[in-house]
């Protein structure tokens, strides 16, 4: 199977994770028009599923080192299967709140306050569980991130009262799905052999794990989207004629977003081993600044925005940068 050497190479793989992270929700925004995020969401998952197969059979199943997907799939015990499903059901349930939020409150704002929460709470438990990184740097790092969500709920608060909104619904929504997020890497992560050149028996390698991880994510969303569409949080119920009712190329934006966040989730997994499971995750969560990006520039979600707004969103997004810079040097 394919397997990063170095940890600049590893850095790299990170920096692409973070775009694909916060980029995918692009494809949501090209829906939206004709498409609830509940039907979109089902596509997404696909693409997820879809990805982590192909990924499996091609550097998953290839070269000499580590233990190539079939045969990883053969000997792979019940418990670290179950750990990195759970960790896609873990997931599940946080993004599909934070897709809710991005429908409501935009991606300048729900990834900002979402992700960073998750990226806050992510690198912590990851280094608890694997110290790996120098803690000052992982903790100053840190610390700017939780300045830059505070910055950015702040900005938020401050456009929500110029144009009257009283919801905040949308911001609820991403300080929830940000405090699941942050716990699902680390059990993807344990399902996995720490060495990638040396496979340990009944654990997964990368390609494995991410497949039982996507399968999660597809399983779980048969009952949390169900539920969703039923009792959604803006709008009416949907069925599943709604969804089957939507254009070939409604569906194919929905599968390449999924397609989308499943390089940057592979890509972080496959980094992991040399940039530590907590830079890794954090590093890839600077999605956030991308998003936010997007969001602020691309969609023009902050148009209009009450004086003071926009130097708060570009101290907001030197905050991210600099806190991402110090979990890159922390290794």
């Amino acid at each position: 199977m394919f397997i990063i050497q170095t940890y600049p190479l590893a850095v790299l793989f990170c920096i692409i994770t973070m775009i694909c992270w916060g980029s995918w929700a692009n494809t949501q925004k090209l829906a939206a028009s004709s498409w609830r995020f509940e039907l979109f969401y089902w596509d997404y998952v696909i693409g997820i599923l879809l990805l982590s197969l192909v990924f499996a059979f091609t550097l998953g199943s290839t070269g000499e080192s580590g233990r190539n997907f079939m045969e990883d799939l053969a000997q792979a015990n019940t418990a670290n299967i179950g750990s990195a499903i759970w960790g896609g059901v873990l997931f599940n349930a946080a993004n599909i709140l934070l897709v809710a939020a991005i429908s409501i409150a935009g991606m300048s704002v729900a990834f900002p306050v979402g992700i960073g929460l998750a990226l806050i709470i992510g690198v912590i438990v990851n280094y608890l569980d694997n110290p790996v990184g120098n803690p000052t740097y992982l903790l100053i790092g840190v610390g700017l991130v939780t300045l830059a969500i505070l910055l950015n709920a702040n900005a938020y608060r401050k456009l929500s009262n110029n144009r009257g909104i009283v919801s905040s619904k949308g911001l609820w929504l991403s300080v929830i799905a940000g405090l699941l997020m942050g716990f699902f890497y680390k059990y993807v992560a344990n399902s996995m052999f720490p060495d990638f050149n040396h496979p340990i028996s009944g654990k997964l390698s990368p390609y494995t794990a991410v497949v039982f991880f996507a399968s999660g994510i597809f399983l779980s969303n048969i009952i949390f989207n169900t539920l969703l569409m039923r009792r959604p949080f803006v709008g009416t119920p949907l069925s599943y004629s709604d969804y089957f009712a939507g254009k070939f190329k409604t569906h194919l934006v929905g599968v390449l977003g999924g397609i989308i966040w499943c390089i940057g989730m592979s890509f972080s997994i496959i980094a992991s081993e040399q940039a530590g499971p907590a830079i890794s995750y954090g590093l890839g969560q600077g999605a956030t600044v991308v998003a936010a990006l997007w969001g602020i520039y691309i969609w023009k979600e902050f148009k209009n925005a009450p004086k003071g707004v926009n130097n708060l969103l570009k101290i907001m997004l030197l905050c991210y940068l600099f806190g991402l810079a110090l979990l890159i040097i922390a290794r």
